[in-house]
């Protein structure tokens, strides 16, 4: 790219040919797209549609199949050798869904971290630090004082300072690409309006905006072109003034569409395991539904609608502001997670890494987490009762460990996913809560995470499901509720289950009162 294209609305981010492989699927295939100065350009796509991957790469988080070139700064670089150093260098700036912020720390602590303090010899000079972060508070718009707790910002605040630490170092809001994922995701209704304002006043100053989301509503509002992946290929790129939220579907799903309007919910079952009724916490305004014992069932719905927390709030792990919840029969008001346990409820968080695995311990102990009370006599724990429990898990779920003694951490995704089901699946829990079950595992994990799944169900296990992967829902449940804005706005059945139809509905299914 020529460095004197620098007026505005060049291209100051390229990339071309990009492809990669993982072990038995093709991310992306040759995607090439290019960036404006002072543009916001949305990228769309389904989930496996290469989106992550491709910022991955931009990232130097990943190295990118040969072939591939990345150009900035008037440079052509190799994508397969582009790093984290030369993405920096770049003034290539990554904002993510959910901002690497230290809420007890000060807003000017979290400002100075990754960049560093202002020091002299070992002090940190606080005047100078709360000085910088006080002109940074200004420049971004950030409604808080620097010594103020991040833990005590509004979300968008919050947002606001995880962009104002990654663009503090650049002479001006015309400099460098800053790529946002999913940045109002967790966001109520007045705080997205006032972060999608700020981020149109950065890109009128001149900066360059990648901005992914499933939201189509604010794509329309805040972009200026809109680009899609599916299947891992750069499908379409189109000015944002000539689409609809209907024509965006359709780029990213490959096929027309229609607005879909269909009735919520089925018909009362006459022995449920599980009756919810008008639920409501956080962004789950009202959901009610029931569950069959042994049946498999979903939750999609976009990134906001409320979907995790409909789990978070069956397992006491957050509270209830309102509804009424039945479990075999009888009342269920878990006040946290321990009572729900005692009923033999289990739960599979999002996160592993941070919310389900205990890295650096063993596999044994890491099966043996949930319920280590069972292999204590007295205040002796029986290593030997506890060591026979792990290798008889290890054999029935294919865990590949090379013994029970080996750190979790030291094993693939797929299996310490596997370590986690097991944990839980030991123990035959009446009704399991699984929150994106086969995220960040491999191909062939997944297919035996499912099957270990479908056989729980077969055995009497009651499954909810939660997942971003569409495909997935439509290849394990037997029925799968979609959630729009924190109710349920609709339920698909076989035959009419299938990823396409579930997207669709995310998007255009209309709640009914």
């Amino acid at each position: 790219m020529p460095e004197a294209e620098t007026h505005a609305g060049a291209e100051v981010l390229r990339v071309e040919h990009i492809s990669k492989t993982f072990p038995g699927t093709r991310a992306l295939d040759g995607v090439g797209l290019g960036f404006r100065r002072g543009e916001i350009h949305a990228l769309l796509g389904n989930n496996g549609s290469g989106k992550s991957t491709l910022i991955k790469i931009l990232a130097g988080v990943y190295a990118a199949d040969p072939g591939g070139v990345i150009h900035a700064g008037g440079k052509s670089f190799d994508a397969s050798r582009f790093s984290p150093d030369i993405a920096r260098s770049l003034g290539l700036h990554f904002v993510h869904q959910t901002p690497a912020l230290f809420p007890m720390l000060s807003v000017a602590e979290n400002m100075a971290i990754g960049r560093g303090f202002e020091t002299h010899g070992a002090r940190i000079r606080w005047p100078e630090q709360r000085a910088r972060a006080q002109r940074l508070i200004e420049r971004f718009h950030i409604r808080a004082m620097p010594d103020l707790p991040v833990a005590w910002l509004e979300p968008a605040d919050r947002t606001l300072v995880a962009i104002a630490r990654a663009l503090q170092d650049q002479e001006g809001e015309a400099h460098g690409v800053l790529i946002l994922d999913e940045p109002t995701a967790a966001l109520p209704g007045p705080e997205v309006e006032r972060l999608l304002a700020t981020l149109r006043r950065y890109a009128e100053a001149g900066q360059t905006i990648l901005y992914v989301s499933h939201r189509l509503d604010e794509v329309l509002r805040i972009s200026d072109r809109v680009s899609a992946l599916r299947d891992g290929k750069h499908v379409g790129t189109a000015p944002t003034k000539d689409m609809d939220e209907t024509k965006l579907v359709s780029m990213m799903l490959g096929r027309e569409v229609e607005r879909i309007r269909m009735e919520k919910g089925s018909a009362p079952l006459t022995d449920p395991l599980v009756s919810v009724r008008e639920l409501a916490g956080g962004q789950v305004t009202s959901v009610s539904f029931e569950l069959a014992r042994g049946e498999v069932v979903g939750i999609a719905g976009l990134v906001g609608s409320g979907n995790s927390q409909v789990l978070r709030l069956l397992f006491g792990a957050d509270p209830r502001s309102g509804g009424e919840i039945r479990f075999q029969g009888q009342p269920f008001t878990p006040e946290q997670p321990s009572d729900a346990i005692a009923r033999r409820v289990a739960y599979l968080p999002a996160d592993r890494a941070l919310d389900a695995t205990f890295a650096p311990m063993s596999v044994r102990e890491n099966l043996s987490a949930v319920n280590v009370g069972r292999y204590f006599e007295g205040l002796r724990l029986r290593h030997g009762r506890e060591r026979s429990d792990a290798l008889a898990a290890i054999r029935r779920f294919a865990i590949r460990a090379a013994s029970d003694l080996q750190p979790l951490s030291t094993l693939s995704g797929g299996n310490q996913q596997k370590v986690v089901l097991a944990r839980w699946l030991q123990d035959e829990p009446k009704l399991f809560l699984l929150d994106e079950p086969s995220q960040g595992v491999a191909a062939h994990a997944r297919t035996e995470i499912h099957g270990f799944l479908r056989e729980a169900a077969k055995a009497g296990m009651t499954l909810l499901v939660v997942s971003s992967d569409f495909e997935e829902l439509a290849q394990l449940c037997d029925r799968v509720l979609i959630m729009v804005h924190g109710r349920i706005a609709a339920e698909l059945r076989p035959p009419h289950l299938d990823s396409h139809r579930l997207t669709e509905l995310a998007h255009f299914a209309e709640v009914t009162p």
